[in-house]
């Protein structure tokens, strides 16, 4: 999580500010974090106002962990602590693997957004596994479709991602199905047989999707220089909660204007109408309703559910909290809502 918001949440203190001071070097700009104390007080240079902020944050954040001094915000209930050890410990468990298997390949190491799906047992950090660590921004474009299904229509990286936990789901079944006695439990396997057929995830085991920034659509609609602790003044406007699809072969999203018009066709699309592609918010509400196994899972297996989303550093606690809350229940382990 980025220095300043830690100082805004965990702190209550004010946003870091910046002036044309002298610093060292000459002429730069020095960013200054208000505090009750010189303890607590972090003046740093940089070249930028972002640099000059960010230098501050951190200096203010080294000396309050230290000192322990500022105004700490109301203290959180313990498993709210562990919650929120947990995010950083899935985090650190995507972008650790992420960095092992791209470790001798330079070119296919940049990325800008990183996805990952980690299960644990009892909801404990002790053993958590990393199913997956994908990444992806772009979508195809109409005239690359496939009709044999070779060309993925969605690459982002949270939809890359339940396509890997998909692929786990039935490999765990394929487990059951070359089993003696497909009914018995199997120990070391994340599904078990559920009381009337079929299979569903174990009740021990959780799912939490990473992801490395806010999903496209509507929990992104906000602006990065915005102070985070600000609330939305125009929650109901018509920019918000509207359903939103990708922009082809490119990034971004735009809002579906005219839903009953919405039906695409195979030959419209060839013929150049845009492919509608809805966007990962969408998704991940959609998800949340019907699970993440899928239609034709869906014939073997329960509904498998998210038990949280773990959002990186690129996102906006109040726009999220107001596109996440009336859609699903997922937990939002970095955002720490003090009145939810």
């Amino acid at each position: 999580m980025q220095p300043a918001i830690l100082v805004h949440t965990v702190y209550k203190m004010a946003p870091p500010g910046y002036s044309a001071a002298a610093a060292e070097p000459q002429h730069a700009l020095q960013g200054r974090l208000p505090g009750q104390g010189p303890q607590v007080r972090g003046v740093r240079a940089g070249s930028s106002k972002k640099l000059a902020k960010l230098a501050a944050a951190r200096s203010a954040l080294a000396a309050l962990e230290e000192g322990g001094a500022g105004p700490r915000a109301e203290a959180a209930p313990s498993q709210a602590g562990l919650q929120q050890s947990l995010a950083d410990h899935i985090a650190k468990l995507v972008n650790e693997k992420f960095n092992e298997l791209m470790k001798h390949d330079a070119v296919h190491s940049k990325r800008k957004v990183l996805a990952g799906i980690v299960v644990t047992t009892e909801g404990r950090a002790e053993g958590a596994r990393v199913l997956c660590v994908t990444t992806g921004t772009k979508c195809v474009s109409g005239e690359h479709m496939s009709v044999s299904g070779r060309a993925l229509n969605d690459c982002h990286a949270e939809v890359a991602a339940r396509r890997c936990l998909q692929r786990h789901l039935y490999a765990q079944l394929l487990q059951y199905a070359q089993a003696a006695d497909p009914r018995a439990p199997l120990p070391d396997n994340d599904l078990e047989p559920a009381p009337g057929g079929g299979y569903r995830l174990k009740a021990s085991r959780q799912l939490h999707l990473y992801v490395s920034t806010a999903p496209c659509g509507d929990g992104r609609i906000f602006s990065p220089h915005e102070t985070a602790t600000e609330p939305d003044r125009h929650p109901n406007r018509l920019a918000r909660g509207q359903l939103r699809t990708k922009i082809e072969s490119g990034e971004g999203t735009i809002p579906v204007k005219n839903c009953s018009n919405a039906l695409q066709t195979w030959d419209g699309v060839m013929q150049g109408e845009r492919l509608l592609t809805m966007s990962c918010s969408d998704k991940a509400a959609r998800w949340a309703a019907l699970g993440l196994q899928g239609a034709l899972l869906a014939r073997l297996l329960r509904p498998v559910y998210l038990s949280s989303l773990v959002l990186g550093s690129l996102l906006h606690p109040h726009h999220m909290y107001r596109y996440a809350t009336p859609l699903y229940s997922v937990i939002l382990l970095v955002v720490r809502v003090s009145n939810p």
